[in-house]
C-alpha cells in the first residue's frame, strides 16, 4: 500500500451533473475565452455508475499557448498541478483537493489538451462507448468494484486494473 489513503467509492449520485456544470462555469468564466470547450468525463459522467467520487473534467484549447494560459488561470480556482499520467502526457493535469492536508483524494480533477490532441479522443470515445453500451459499463463497473475490493482500496492497484480496462477497451475501440 502506498501512503494515499484507500480508494472510496460511492454509488451514482445525480448532483454529479450539477457538480460538473458549476466547475464548468466557474472555469469558463475565469479563462475568459481561453477554452474552447468543456466535457465531464470519467465514471462519475456515466448515469447510474459506481464511481470515486471525483468530478473529472476535460478543458479543451487550440493551442500550447492557450494550454499554458487556461491551465495557469484554473490553478486560481485552487486548484494544483500535478504530473500527468503516461496515457495523457500531452495534458496538463490539475487536482482541486479535499482539504489542504496533501496526499487526499481531489474533488475535482482537470485535464487541459489541445483540441486534436490523442487524450483528448480517448477520453470522448471511451466515455461514449460507456455510455451507450449499458452491458459493457456495467462489465466495467463490476471489474472495478471487484478490484477494488481485493485490492482493499489500495490507489496503485486500483489505478493499475482500471488501466488494464482501458487498454483494451481502446483497442477494441481502434485507439491504441
Amino acid at each position: 500500500m502506498t501512503d494515499m489513503p484507500p480508494v472510496r467509492l460511492s454509488h451514482y449520485d445525480p448532483r454529479w451533473r450539477q457538480e460538473f456544470e458549476q466547475t464548468r462555469s466557474s472555469i469558463f468564466f475565469s479563462v475568459e475565452g481561453w477554452i474552447r470547450d468543456i466535457h465531464h468525463i470519467g465514471s462519475t459522467s456515466i448515469s447510474g455508475m459506481i464511481a470515486r467520487p471525483t468530478i473529472d473534467v476535460v478543458a479543451i484549447v487550440e493551442d500550447t499557448e492557450a494550454q499554458e494560459e487556461a491551465a495557469g488561470r484554473i490553478e486560481g480556482l485552487n486548484f494544483r498541478r500535478i504530473a500527468p499520467e503516461m496515457w495523457s502526457a500531452d495534458a496538463i493535469r490539475l487536482r482541486k483537493p479535499r482539504n489542504v492536508v496533501e496526499g487526499e483524494f481531489p474533488t475535482h480533477q482537470v485535464w487541459v489538451v489541445i483540441e486534436e490532441s490523442l487524450t483528448l479522443k480517448r477520453m470522448i470515445a471511451i466515455r461514449d462507448f460507456l455510455r451507450e453500451h449499458r452491458d459493457e459499463s456495467l462489465r466495467f463497473e463490476e471489474t472495478k468494484v471487484n478490484r477494488w475490493r481485493q485490492g482493499e482500496g489500495d490507489p496503485e492497484l486500483y489505478q493499475r486494473d482500471k488501466s488494464v480496462f482501458f487498454a483494451h477497451l481502446e483497442e477494441r475501440l481502434g485507439l491504441a
